[in-house]
């Protein structure tokens, strides 16, 4: 799996790592009970400070993408059904990103096709 961090844009590095990780496994390049890199060597091949890898392995945990075992490290978890509270969570968060779309100038269509076309990209479940 490629990370690209981008320096220029307002979104925090430890976000851009957490969001590719994500996108990493939704595609299938990570899988369940593979590894991640410890968190100090990854920061050395992102040219990134620990803490900013330490802080996206803990958004990953809190999310219930990865499990951190002390002295093994990060473990992507296995895929469980979707929990009622989890469904509305992201709900929360997509709302404001569709009400935005609407409001700047999307109409329904062309964002149910930037939907299908994100879809595409990633491994569907």
């Amino acid at each position: 799996m490629i990370i690209r961090i981008e320096a220029e844009t307002d979104i925090p590095i430890y976000t851009q790592l957490t969001n590719q990780i994500i996108e990493g496994i939704a595609r299938g390049e990570i899988a369940a009970g593979d590894s991640l890199p410890s968190v100090r060597g990854f920061a050395a091949d992102l040219g990134v400070n620990m803490h900013t890898v330490n802080k996206s392995y803990h958004e990953l945990e809190k999310k219930g993408i990865i499990k951190i075992v002390p002295k093994s490290g990060a473990i992507i978890s296995p895929s469980e059904q979707m929990s009622e509270e989890k469904k509305h969570q992201i709900i929360s968060e997509l709302k404001p990103v569709i009400a935005e779309a609407l409001v700047t100038g999307m109409n329904k269509k062309e964002i149910q096709g930037l939907v299908s076309m994100i879809l595409e990209e990633m491994k569907e479940k």
